[in-house]
């Protein structure tokens, strides 16, 4: 926070004598020294300003009020302008996203009284990774740090793109759709990167140009054309089938409490279609009319949703005495419920495809090997879908705002499809009517 303080330029200035009187502005600036370590500094000003020392209040660093010193009304009001002044001046340069110095702070101040009539020094603007770090650092109380790391690695690939390409300067003036396909090819053909991760980035990138717009940092919006777009490829994510999930519930994992829990609390989320963030953390509370619904607040979007309790909830949590297992961080649980997958022998063939710039890769891997904590929240939404339910109505239970963003969770074969539609009357000879 910054203060002002008027300090007699000699303090131990003999009674009597002249003394001038200097300013001290701190506003908690400091330079990091050779050896790494803050260097506080703050502004030092002459005011122009002399007094007896003998009439001088350092307590509260103005004037006495006595008759010896009659000019004291005055002699305060001219320190108050000062004080007034150098504190308006300083928040003129922090609303307009210009980095205060001691420096400035001083010119500014030269420049106001008219002791020097053309600035020397150009105050320090805003620029595109200034801001994008200022961004990242004001962000760090508020976000996740999964999302605080996709910052910080955005910020990399820009400084990154700007040296390979022997950018002396990249600002906001320069993201335009020319920088936008420069920038995407070099992340795809030189980084290897997928369309997704790629999308990832530009998806940050635009993040950071909103703010800076909404803040009247940035006032170049070539980043709104629809052709600086987003990409997002649909990905080979999984679920599971009701023959799977009865493979994983039936399996004997007396000998092993710790896999035992972990299965239970993943066929909580399978059949709650809930986030592991939701269902990780569902407390006797969350149950209510006698046992038969769960109501749960959202922890990603604050949304409340009642989801009906299945059967084999009831029989998870009658065994843990109306709890749900104890949670574990969500990293281990996508390693141990791999395990189970494996005992499981969840081993169908699953084709992953990978896009490694123009390069398509195509993996075979087993399904269990797939299996992750959001794979229960998508085999809970597929197989409610394939239960016949409508979509509005698992929408209420998964909060998905839309149908469009609701089926993009729905992980149906081609295979199951056509089962699915062998009993359409499209595809069967109408009855003949007895004759």
């Amino acid at each position: 926070m910054a203060n002002v303080k008027f300090y007699l330029k000699t303090k131990k200035s003999p009674k009597g004598t002249q003394t001038n009187i200097n300013l001290h502005f701190y506003f908690n600036y400091y330079e990091i020294d050779q050896s790494g370590e803050k260097k506080y500094k703050f502004l030092k000003y002459f005011t122009g300003e002399k007094i007896n020392s003998t009439f001088w209040n350092s307590e509260k660093q103005r004037a006495k009020e006595t008759k010896k010193f009659p000019e004291y009304p005055e002699f305060n009001t001219r320190l108050n302008d000062i004080e007034s002044t150098i504190n308006d001046i300083y928040r003129t340069l922090v609303n307009d996203n210009i980095a205060p110095t001691p420096e400035l702070l001083k010119e500014k101040l030269l420049l106001h009284y008219n002791k020097i009539t053309k600035p020397t020094i150009q105050p320090e603007q805003e620029t595109l990774f200034s801001f994008i770090k200022k961004f990242i650092d004001e962000s760090k109380t508020l976000k996740k740090t999964s999302t605080i790391s996709v910052y910080h690695t955005t910020l990399k690939h820009l400084r990154n793109y700007a040296e390979i390409n022997k950018l002396k300067i990249l600002d906001f003036e320069h993201i335009t759709l020319d920088f936008y396909y420069s920038f995407t090819d070099y992340l795809i053909n030189d980084l290897l990167l997928s369309g997704n991760a790629m999308g990832k980035y530009i998806k940050t990138l635009k993040t950071f140009l909103n703010e800076a717009t909404e803040r009247n940092i940035n006032t170049n919006l070539a980043f709104k054309s629809k052709k600086f777009k987003t990409i997002n490829e649909q990905t080979e994510q999984i679920y599971l089938t009701d023959t799977e999930l009865n493979k994983i519930y039936n399996l004997d994992l007396s000998e092993n409490k710790r896999l035992d829990k972990i299965r239970d609390l993943f066929i909580i989320g399978c059949y709650t279609a809930l986030r592991f963030s939701d269902f990780s953390q569902i407390e006797p509370e969350n149950i209510i009319k006698n046992g038969t619904q769960l109501k749960v607040k959202t922890i990603k979007t604050g949304e409340t949703v009642v989801i009906p309790l299945h059967y084999r909830i009831k029989e998870i949590l009658k065994k843990y005495d109306n709890q749900t297992p104890p949670a574990i961080s969500n990293q281990k649980m996508n390693e141990y419920i791999k395990e189970v997958g494996k005992l499981a022998k969840i081993n169908d063939i699953v084709i992953k495809t990978e896009k490694k710039g123009s390069l398509r890769i195509d993996k075979k891997i087993k399904k269990y090997n797939l299996i992750t904590t959001h794979t229960a929240r998508r085999s809970g939404a597929t197989n409610m879908f394939l239960a016949d339910m409508k979509p509005i109505e698992i929408m209420k239970i998964t909060g998905h705002k839309t149908e469009k963003a609701f089926m993009r969770y729905i992980r149906i074969s081609p295979e199951k499809n056509a089962d699915l539609l062998m009993n359409n009357k499209f595809f069967n000879a109408p009855l003949k009517v007895a004759q």
